[in-house]
């Protein structure tokens, strides 16, 4: 028994990187998954990869989608018993030059579609008194990140919002938590660059910013996820649990 075995849960970002990892772990924890992307394409190649799971397309920008997800979850399934909010977006730009477009469609992504996605769960977890929120937060919503400054502002956002939206349902049975990686080879790792990194590149990145000199996986992210999501971790909620070998310790 993992403690997850029967719920129901819903994965923002789904079809690829960590998203999708914890997809794999949660229906490997026996969990109902239903994944949600945008990615079209990207949700029909998990499906294939991982049996038994649902797929949704659609964009968590629009509060609209956000709700009929939750709704079309219910009525399948009967119920919510897990939010994973992993979709997001990054800018690799200073804050002199990040474009008034990209500052919105970062905060779209990151902030606004995370906060759509869980007020939707909440009215469900409320009526049933029990639910999980897992929340990706970042290790550079902590300490800050020059060269990035508009992703590093929302995930500050997203760990201001997992706290109180922890304390605002602690008596309601709705557990909220985030999980904070570092540096973990994902397509976000490569995406938004001039040129795509070579392994050399990747090996170099690892051994400047990461203290045990390697990048992390993304099924290592998944597994505290699931951790999260489980009874195991009945007594926590508004917790931001850092995976980064080491990062924000120095």
């Amino acid at each position: 028994m993992t403690g997850l075995d029967g719920k129901v849960a819903m994965v923002t970002g789904g079809a690829s990187g960590m998203g999708a990892a914890t997809v794999e772990k949660l229906a490997e924890r026996g969990c109902a998954v239903v994944a949600l992307d945008r990615n079209a394409a990207g949700l029909i190649a998990l499906s294939r990869e991982v049996s038994g799971i649902s797929t949704m397309a659609g964009d968590v920008t629009s509060s609209t989608f956000c709700d009929r997800a939750v709704d079309a979850v219910v009525v399948e399934h009967g119920t919510v018993d897990i939010l994973v909010n992993a979709a997001g977006i990054i800018v690799r730009a200073t804050a002199h030059d990040t474009s008034d477009d990209d500052w919105r469609r970062i905060f779209a992504v990151n902030v606004d579609g995370l906060f759509y996605m869980s007020r939707a769960a909440v009215r469900v977890m409320r009526q049933q008194g029990s639910g999980v929120i897992v929340n990706f937060g970042s290790v550079w919503g902590a300490v800050g990140n020059a060269g990035h400054a508009a992703y590093a502002a929302t995930k500050g956002a997203v760990h201001q919002l997992t706290r109180s939206m922890a304390l605002e349902h602690a008596r309601d049975g709705i557990r909220v938590n985030a999980v904070c990686p570092g540096e973990i080879r994902t397509p976000m790792l490569e995406s938004e660059r001039p040129a795509p990194p070579t392994e050399e590149d990747l090996l170099r990145i690892a051994d400047e910013t990461v203290p045990m000199g390697r990048l992390g996986r993304p099924e290592e992210v998944a597994e505290v996820v699931a951790f999260l999501a489980s009874e195991s971790a009945s007594y926590m909620t508004g917790s931001l649990v850092t995976v980064d070998g080491g990062y924000v310790a120095r």
